[in-house]
């Protein structure tokens, strides 16, 4: 029997529900828990809030949880994926990819024509994730991401084509 995070994602289980101020509580604190440093829950909002934001949340039916976010930004003709987080218990199970899909949706339903992200250059499992669904590199910022106790990590600019 396979355990839990072993398993793939049944998409009767998951919703993509737009993020409002309503989540901004359970999203800053999904997002301290994945990252460092971590947006607190007055920038969350200020982005969900403005006009050209798309945030949305992944709900989970069984058991009832938010078990994902994804905050991206329109604005023109393009889209930017600002964070995107899976809880420890949904990760490796298809939910990064249904956020990003779903987003990509919205954007272009918006008529946007390219998605970018940016992601440290070490994060393999991430970078893998975005070019399976199609991200190509087309920039770097050196030494762009600053943790305490490690040297800088450069950020590697992604672009995907809608």
């Amino acid at each position: 029997m396979s355990s839990m995070k072993d398993a793939g994602l049944d998409p009767k289980n998951v919703s993509l529900l737009w993020a409002s101020s309503d989540r901004v509580t359970e999203i800053a604190a999904l997002h301290a828990k994945l990252f460092n440093p971590s947006w607190d829950r007055k920038s969350i909002d200020e982005l969900i809030e403005h006009p050209a934001a798309a945030a949305l949340v992944a709900q989970m039916r069984e058991p009832k949880a938010m078990a994902g976010f994804i905050i991206g930004q329109l604005a023109a003709d393009e889209a930017e994926i600002l964070s995107i987080g899976v809880a420890p218990e949904w990760q490796r199970r298809g939910l990064a990819r249904t956020m990003i899909e779903g987003l990509a949706r919205a954007a272009t339903r918006a008529e946007a024509k390219r998605i970018y992200l940016e992601v440290a250059e070490d994060n393999a499992a991430a970078i893998a994730l975005y070019e399976n669904l199609g991200f190509a590199e087309v920039g770097r910022r050196k030494d762009y991401y600053h943790m305490p106790g490690v040297q800088p990590v450069d950020a590697v600019l992604l672009a995907l084509q809608l």
